[in-house]
């Protein structure tokens, strides 16, 4: 049970979750549950506002089936390939890695 509050109507929600885990009965208890749902969410805030500041992702106008997914892909990738190369704010290493065509390549290790 996770309890939501609104704080613009000063409202409290109960909303019942569903999960699906690997765990045993005996290791799904509601901490490490409540952990693992942490953690997941943790990995998600990490990557989402850069998705979405970065690339406009959420009012993307890119068509239905596999394309949204396969941009998604691309859009990760370009993320954690500027991560690797140290870049702690996405956007000014999108802009510097557009100055040079070759740039984005030699940063993944082509040449």
């Amino acid at each position: 049970m996770r309890r939501r509050r609104v704080v613009t109507a000063s409202k409290v929600t109960l909303e019942r979750v569903y999960a699906v885990t690997d765990l045993s009965a005996e290791q799904a208890d509601a901490t490490e549950i409540a952990h693992r749902v942490r953690d997941h969410w943790g990995i998600e805030d990490k990557i989402h506002p850069a998705r979405d500041t970065t690339y406009a992702e959420d009012a993307s106008r890119v068509p239905t089936g596999t394309a949204p997914r396969a941009m998604a892909s691309l859009r990760n990738l370009a993320i954690r390939a500027l991560r690797l190369a140290d870049h702690t704010n996405i956007t000014a290493g999108l802009r510097h890695h557009t100055h040079d065509a070759n740039r984005p390549l030699t940063t993944l290790g082509i040449t």
